[in-house]
């Protein structure tokens, strides 16, 4: 089962490994092709009704190996309105082939005659809402006939995801979807085939290009809709919560503030003037101090606990104290990892530990990545939280779903890597799923990894990362 919005990140994923567009939409339209052949003997009628997108371009391939059949297309719209390239160019091969192709600029001349089969190729998953014109008057259309209908990916009008139609809606007797079946698709009375069209399980497995597609803004946002995060860090250490803090920010949370002791305050404002303090007093984070973190993380979306804290044994009573308490998102790192597994919490943790950090948890590794990902799975599932396990292959898993990262290079290995990782985990989590924003942070702050190698080669500074997380977040449509 998979939803409108991760399929589209799939296909994405898919073409950034090398798969085509052009050919998943031959392997679509070849599908659509089989299923209505299932449905009609050769000679007999079909209309096929596409729209503009590439839903209409699965049902253009289809036309072509349909030559048994007295087969005719109408796109509804200009042939110059088509919205994609590949789209278009299986438009542009039907004319040159001298199919019946025709375009319907005026819907109210829509005429399909008298089909033994209708094929909805009108809109796809990504689309949601009640059907506007021209699409609404050619569902209509179809509906109206006295023929079979087969629906590519998802009847028009239908949500994929909920299976419910916000006005008129295509009347499907049978759905061909592709690669996974959609939610929504199980509360239709037609009869659903999910089709292979050869998208690899890496494009699923393998974090990519395509899970940035979450990570849209519409123009109407305002201050604090992406979220504000509090930094529970330093004492010992001053540079770890300014890194998580400025990574925090170059990720897209709207407002950072680090919490941490007096005595170290002032030199961890000296890293930026971006960051917002909120000091404590003493020397290190301590039992004491757990009631007015509390109160702040409350008045965040997410709290990033751990970078800089130390492993001092008030510390770490202070760490078991607050997750206890604590109701809220959170990302776990550092010395703070080492108390999750004995800690009974309602909060929702990412944990993000390196390899020996997770023996110390009580969870096991290996050096191959396919074996050590099941490890992680099966620890991520006891232990009840997301994690996110940082290596060559990072392995982010929350039990029942598991990715794995491949960006990132051995110039990582220096230190304050995973400081940048936990900030981005942080800001992002505000406005993803735990495990997606796990996922999105550790291709994002591997990728600037990498663009930092590829300018100045090995010797990277964390600083590096944070300032190539904007670039690696941006969205490739």
């Amino acid at each position: 089962m998979i939803t409108s919005d991760r399929m589209a990140a799939v296909d994405r994923n898919a073409e950034a490994l090398s798969v085509p567009r052009k050919q998943l939409m031959e392997s679509s339209g070849n599908a659509v092709a089989r299923a209505a052949r299932d449905l009609v003997e050769p000679g007999g009628r079909i209309a096929i009704v596409a729209g503009r997108g590439n839903n209409g371009g699965d049902a253009f391939v289809a036309a072509r190996f349909l030559d048994a059949y007295d087969v005719t297309v109408h796109l509804l719209g200009r042939p110059e309105s088509i919205a994609t390239d590949i789209a278009r160019e299986n438009w542009e091969a039907l004319r040159a082939a001298e199919y019946d192709a025709r375009p319907v600029t005026d819907s109210a001349d829509l005429d399909l005659g008298d089909p033994d089969l209708a094929i909805d190729g009108l809109l796809g998953t990504g689309v949601t809402g009640a059907l506007r014109e021209p699409e609404a008057t050619a569902a209509g259309a179809i509906n109206d006939l006295d023929a079979a209908v087969l629906s590519v990916d998802v009847p028009s009008g239908v949500d994929a995801d909920t299976g419910e139609a916000a006005g008129v809606r295509v009347d499907a007797d049978r759905v061909v979807t592709f690669h996974d079946e959609k939610p929504g698709l199980s509360t239709l009375d037609a009869e659903v085939t999910v089709a292979d069209i050869g998208i690899p399980e890496a494009a699923e497995l393998f974090t990519g290009p395509g899970d940035l597609l979450a990570l849209g803004r519409p123009s109407e946002s305002h201050k604090g809709d992406f979220g504000q995060v509090l930094v529970v860090g330093g004492g010992p250490y001053t540079g770890a919560p300014a890194l998580a803090a400025q990574s925090a920010l170059r990720a897209g949370a709207d407002l950072v503030r680090v919490a941490c002791p007096d005595a170290v305050a002032r030199e961890i404002q000296g890293y930026s003037e971006n960051l917002i303090l909120r000091p404590y007093d003493g020397e290190r984070l301590s039992p004491e101090h757990v009631d007015r973190i509390l109160e702040l993380a409350a008045d965040h979306d997410v709290t990033v606990f751990g970078p800089g804290l130390g492993g001092h044994e008030e510390t770490l009573a202070a760490v078991r104290d607050f997750l206890e308490r604590y109701v809220g998102t959170a990302v776990v790192d550092a010395d703070a990892l080492q108390v999750v597994p004995e800690v009974d919490t309602d909060a929702t943790l990412v944990c993000t530990p390196h390899q020996g950090e997770l023996r110390k948890m009580g969870g096991e590794t290996d050096s191959d990545w396919r074996t050590r990902a099941d490890l992680v799975s099966e620890f991520a599932a006891d232990l009840g939280h997301v994690l996110l396990v940082k290596g060559a292959y990072d392995v982010i898993t929350d039990g029942a779903e598991t990715r794995v990262n491949r960006t990132g290079n051995p110039g990582m290995t220096v230190g304050g890597t995973g400081d940048v990782l936990a900030g981005a985990v942080g800001a992002l989590a505000c406005v993803l799923s735990p495990l997606q924003a796990a996922a999105v942070a550790a291709y994002a702050n591997g990728s600037a990894g990498d663009a930092a190698v590829e300018e100045n080669g090995y010797g990277l500074l964390a600083t590096d990362l944070i300032d190539r997380l904007p670039a690696a977040l941006r969205r490739d449509e």
